[in-house]
């Protein structure tokens, strides 16, 4: 079999390893064992959140070997390194929890200054937990440099009583404990087997959804997101995204040559046929900004306007991401998408075929349990829906996976909050009222600071089976597991003065999901007299540290809550320098 062959004239790794001034370079390369070869090999960054924070992440060291082997397979030199996670269901419901987003921008800017620094040729990046998935593709898209991006895979369901459990369950049975309608015994019982194995949270939340987006926007190899973490077949995946970036050095094809307008639309088109995470609405404007496209929240919203929903996944439906799996994946999902003229198959992907070539050798068909044929779909728009009104002007989301029509429009008295432990307090005491509007503020990325995610709260709703008669509202985010009427992303947030900030207790909302509004019942007089009279942004205890940073430069929530120029700034190719 003939070698590939590289010319390191071309690529950034010449900087460290080619020529007599080198010399040093080499030297500390001999040092780590690597042979002349290896150092005159292109050098392919390995990037993974390895840690023991959480399940996600305890399997994603074993897989970097598969990934360097496959990449040793076609002659390039890995070099292996690893960047923070915030884990989500740890952070969850207390201060930790705003860290999590802020740690997405920490990865992104981590990876980059690794490959930077040491001036790798290409990027394979593993990545297991919510945040961790969005940083990593982003680092890519930054560096533009040839890349593939391999998710960790999801962890097996928990078994109690003969039914599937997950981590969801556990949260919404703290409600129920809560209630008086379940013991601490029963509590016990299900925590300790919810969570049975490595792999990040099994429902369509963040972490699966994300994935999903890997897949459908090219960087990920078709169906490598699906195989559960303790998998063998993981291994197989890894080993050929090692091999697949080697061919993408070759043909010089690049993460942007990827993640083009069209793949972040086919992107969307999965999150919401799949009932995926708000956060999507978050991420996928943060990957377009590091490409200097504009897409942002209204884009994402368009897309789920016009997308059925017909892949059954909890936490709106009943299956969990080894259940899509077994059924064919995301492929079997493209293909059904493409059947209804509503993917752009011209785009490239990770191995550096077409996505219509890649499905058309994809042979299974939708199995009308998991997936339902798309002429069948569970609900004929996306699970997922964007708002507008005098109280989101940039706008806010809503996930109506699951939920009957007649739960989606919502008219009720304000009950405000000054942040999420208030609220949360509230609902542990009973001291709130069906058919209440909860607005929880201060929460957003500049606010918060960090924008927390509140399935805390409504997962106490739910437990105490109030998730259908209150609604709630937040500048702030929604865990992928959150249920109910809960809109997020509210914008502009309270802290640069967006009208959340102005509402008070009694004022009437009106949220609807059917039309796409999120509205206040007060004139823009009024308005206007009640903006006058704000006092500024609320005062936090972080006055300084990462916390304040991320703050400090943090933008708008509808562009992705992002915190540098982006692509669009741009004055150098990194692999061109």
């Amino acid at each position: 079999m003939l070698k590939r062959q590289f010319d390191k004239s071309k690529l950034p790794s010449r900087h460290v390893t080619e020529g007599p001034a080198r010399a040093p370079h080499r030297s500390y390369y001999y040092a780590m064992g690597m042979t002349e070869e290896e150092i005159h090999q292109p050098l392919v960054g390995v990037a993974t959140c390895w840690n023991e924070a959480a399940p996600c992440n305890i399997a994603l060291n074993r897989q970097a070997q598969a990934v360097k082997m496959g990449v040793k397979s076609e002659n390039g030199t890995p070099r292996e390194f690893t960047t923070i996670t915030v884990t989500d269901g740890i952070a969850m419901g207390h201060e930790g929890m705003r860290s999590s987003l802020a740690s997405r921008e920490a990865i992104a800017d981590t990876v980059e200054l690794t490959m930077r620094g040491h001036c790798y040729d290409a990027l394979v990046g593993l990545a297991g937990c919510d945040k961790s998935l969005p940083g990593m593709m982003m680092a890519m898209i930054r560096l533009n440099v040839p890349s593939v991006f391999l998710y960790g895979g999801s962890i097996l369901p928990g078994r109690l009583d003969g039914k599937d459990v997950t981590v969801q369950d556990v949260f919404e049975a703290v409600g129920q404990h809560q209630a008086g309608n379940m013991s601490t015994c029963e509590l016990e019982k299900l925590e300790a087997v919810a969570c049975p194995s490595a792999g990040a949270c099994g429902g369509q939340f963040t972490a699966n959804t994300m994935a999903c987006v890997s897949e459908a926007i090219g960087l990920a190899l078709m169906n490598s997101s699906g195989a559960p973490a303790p998998y063998e077949s993981r291994d197989a995946y890894a080993e050929a995204s090692g091999a697949a970036v080697m061919n993408l050095i070759e043909k010089n094809i690049r993460a942007r040559d990827i993640v083009t307008r069209k793949s972040l639309e086919n992107a969307a088109r999965v999150v919401a046929c799949t009932g995926g995470s708000t956060n999507a609405g978050l991420h996928l404007p943060a990957m377009a900004h590091e490409a200097g496209i504009d897409f942002y929240l209204d884009d994402v919203c368009e897309i789920f306007r016009d997308t059925p929903y017909f892949v059954d996944l909890k936490p709106g439906g009943q299956f969990v991401a080894k259940d899509l799996y077994e059924v064919g994946g995301v492929p079997v999902v493209m293909k059904e998408l493409r059947k209804a003229g509503l993917l752009h198959e011209d785009c490239i992907t990770a191995d550096g075929m077409t996505i219509g070539e890649a499905l058309d050798k994809v042979t299974r068909e939708a199995d009308g349990r998991v997936i339902y044929p798309i002429e069948t779909p569970l609900t004929k728009t996306g699970g997922v829906v964007g708002l507008k009104g005098n109280l989101a002007p940039e706008g806010a989301i809503v996930k109506v996976a699951g939920m009957e029509a007649q739960h989606q429009l919502f008219t009720g008295p304000a009950r405000v909050f000054e942040c999420e432990q208030d609220a949360f307090d509230a609902v542990q005491n009973r001291d709130y009222k069906e058919g209440d509007v909860f607005v929880i503020r201060n929460e957003g990325p500049a606010g918060g600071p960090g924008m927390r995610e509140m399935l805390a709260t409504t997962a106490a709703l739910s437990g105490q089976g109030m998730g259908k008669k209150v609604a709630l509202i937040t500048d702030g985010r929604f865990s992928g597991a959150t249920r109910g009427f809960c809109v997020g992303h509210v914008g502009p947030e309270a802290a640069h003065g967006g009208p959340i900030a102005l509402l008070k207790d009694g004022d009437v909302i009106t949220l609807n999901a059917i039309e796409g509004t999120i509205d206040v019942a007060l004139t823009d007089e009024e308005l206007a007299a009640r903006k006058a009279e704000w006092k500024g942004p609320r005062e936090t205890i972080y006055a300084s540290g990462a916390l304040w940073k991320y703050a400090q430069l943090v933008g708008e929530t509808y562009k992705g809550a992002v915190t540098h120029p982006g692509g669009k700034a741009e004055k150098h190719e990194y692999m061109d320098l």
